[in-house]
């Protein structure tokens, strides 16, 4: 095997238990201690263990996925693939040995906010992370797979409102404070998520109009290894004519390139834009 593939992989598979540990850290330290059930397996588990404290939140949530495993299994076959079941049995097994070497008898501050901040920051990081790996944490998704694949009903909306019923239950099992706190995490969450993600997947399209193409189509090409479009076009002004490339390239990258074309050409002019959603070669069809 390539070694370059093997590094790929490497960093692939690192990148994707990072975010299941993040997602872990979330709510065994920050949501379970303060009973932030904001949606999910998660919230609901922290739900059953307020009605049934003999049964531990990491208890509840490894049986439901398991569960909802078999379940999606017998009804998606295939659908409910390798990434899917590993992260979910990941997130329940890293929960078990967090209460089983790290028990917790209450929130780690008496600052319930401060651990909501947290709380939704690690878990939204965390989940974007395993998006940015076109994998999930498994639990309810896999009952929107399901519900996708028999049913005409808008999934999002569905599991929108499945997530709203968990997180106002915590009125009455806890009190009206954790409530609110779960209710503001939950409407933070829809936010966030999405936000991070497009932060994660940031990238800089380009618009360079210059005399001196040629230089930067070889740092293009040879130095960033990326391609680009080009067509002539001329000055409404001057008359004179001109080379338009159009090309994109990480964040990282976007200063490399901007330093380079100015020293290839002084007089050169640059539109940059930020861009999260980039299809193609070398982008979102090739994971990382």
């Amino acid at each position: 095997m390539h070694e370059k593939t093997i590094w790929g992989k490497i960093r692939y598979f690192a990148l994707l238990n990072f975010g299941i540990l993040l997602v872990a850290i979330g709510v065994y330290f920050f949501k379970a201690p303060n009973g932030f059930a904001t949606g999910g397996v998660s919230g609901l588990s922290i739900v059953l263990t307020r009605l049934f404290p003999i049964i531990s939140q990491a208890q509840f949530m490894t049986a439901i996925n398991i569960i909802l495993l078999i379940i999606g299994v017998i009804f998606l076959g295939k659908e409910c693939g390798f990434l899917t079941i590993y992260c979910s049995l990941m997130l329940s097994l890293e929960n078990l040995i967090f209460e089983r070497w790290i028990p917790l008898s209450g929130p780690l501050t008496s600052y319930p906010l401060l651990e909501l901040v947290y709380a939704v920051l690690l878990t939204g990081i965390g989940a974007a992370i395993l998006f940015r790996c076109h994998a999930s944490s498994g639990g309810t998704d896999i009952v929107a797979l399901i519900l996708k694949k028999k049913t005409e009903m808008n999934v999002g909306t569905a599991l929108l409102i499945s997530d709203a019923l968990i997180a106002a239950s915590t009125f009455l099992i806890y009190d009206v404070q954790t409530g609110l706190f779960a209710m503001l995490g939950l409407f933070a969450k829809v936010f966030v998520v999405d936000d991070i993600l497009d932060s994660i997947n940031m990238c800089k399209s380009f618009t360079i109009i210059t005399t001196k193409p040629e230089e930067i189509f070889a740092y293009i090409t040879g130095d960033l290894h990326h391609s680009a479009t080009a067509y002539e076009g001329k000055g409404v002004y001057s008359g004179e004519g001109r080379t338009v490339i159009l090309t994109v390239c990480r964040r990282s990258e976007a200063i490399r390139l901007r330093k380079k074309v100015k020293e290839v050409d002084p007089h050169a002019f640059i539109i940059i834009s930020k861009t999260s959603e980039i299809m193609g070669k070398g982008f979102r069809d090739n994971t990382l």
